[in-house]
């Protein structure tokens, strides 16, 4: 019996040490398909900590009267949130029927947990609107100690750069729009790119040349089995999807 005991223990031991030289598994938008959970929720933040994922994404927009909340549309219910109300927004329930969370209340949930956080900020049509919302936005994570854990991520050119001016050193600012290669990231000062699967295909080449130029490579979103093999094989830092047990299963081979 105690043999059995050790093996089992050195088994697990094998198969956390590979996950762990793998790639590093985020939720996408948390993980958001578990039991009584929804996409951007409070309860998608918690399962994806629960289930051991490296790091938890969301989304962030700014209400018309300043305040930040977490949603990945652009709309809620029809409300859209850039041209609506605090008030307007936060009274719309998710399909779990929590209400839609601020930001504040987001990191607040978030600073009780280990699990790292991937802060994606939507493009907004003010560009004034943008700016005002990375600093607020690091200066809310500066207010719940989560500066050494929170990644920046955004479509924006505009917003990219203004992360990587004001995010905090240990901070990771990527890139989303496919449409730079890995020496213009590099000469902006990006932490890496984070391209769609579909793009990192086309341009598998990028993988090296980022880690050659000491950057990182995130893919997203990525959710069918070949697909994660396809990352696994070309050695990217981080896979973005929808089912973060089913990577972990791969990884765990």
């Amino acid at each position: 019996m105690k043999s059995i005991r050790i093996f089992a223990f050195l088994f697990f031991v094998m198969v956390a040490a590979a996950m762990m030289a793998g790639p590093k598994v985020v939720a996408h938008r948390g993980y958001w398909q578990a039991p009584g959970s929804a996409q951007n929720s409070l309860r998608s933040l918690v399962k994806a900590d629960s289930v051991g994922c490296y790091a938890s994404e969301f989304d962030v927009w700014r209400t018309r009267d300043g305040v930040l909340v977490v949603n990945h549309d652009a709309d809620i219910n029809g409300v859209v949130i850039a041209d609506a109300t605090a008030a307007e927004v936060l009274a719309q329930h998710l399909p779990n029927g929590e209400t839609v969370p601020t930001l504040d209340s987001y990191l607040a949930e978030a600073a009780t947990l280990p699990v790292r956080l991937v802060c994606e900020l939507k493009v907004h049509d003010s560009r004034a609107a943008e700016r005002r919302a990375v600093e607020e936005i690091i200066a809310m994570v500066k207010k719940y100690g989560l500066e050494n854990r929170t990644d920046y991520i955004t479509f924006s050119c505009d917003a990219f750069r203004e992360f990587i001016a004001k995010a905090p050193e240990g901070a990771g600012v990527y890139y989303l729009e496919g449409n730079y290669v890995p020496s213009q990231i590099k000469h902006m000062g990006g932490a890496g790119i984070d391209y769609y699967i579909g793009v990192m295909k086309k341009y598998p080449q990028w993988i090296k040349e980022c880690h050659d130029l000491g950057l990182k490579v995130n893919v997203w979103t990525v959710n069918k089995p070949e697909d994660m093999q396809w990352c696994i094989d070309h050695n990217v830092d981080f896979i973005t999807t929808n089912d973060p047990e089913l990577l972990q299963s791969l990884l765990a081979k």
